[in-house]
């Protein structure tokens, strides 16, 4: 985010996700818990692997994705 807006405006990103973390975490109550390094790709699949297509794609390389077998 710093790339994009600058470095304050990403401070105050930062400071407002950690604010809201301590409100939920007072107002519900509950601990904190860390989300792991995969959260939001596990969160939207399709979105990351539009970020990675469109990733290769300005580096120069064409490709075709073709779904795997389900293994069951």
């Amino acid at each position: 985010m710093t790339a994009r807006r600058g470095p304050l405006r990403a401070l105050v990103a930062v400071e407002h996700s950690i604010i809201t973390a301590i409100w939920h975490m007072l107002t519900y109550r509950v601990p904190y818990q860390e989300l792991d390094g995969t959260y939001f790709t596990q969160r939207d699949l399709e979105r990351a692997t539009r970020r990675a297509i469109t990733a290769l794609n300005q580096r120069g390389y064409t490709f075709t994705l073709n779904p795997l077998e389900s293994v069951a």
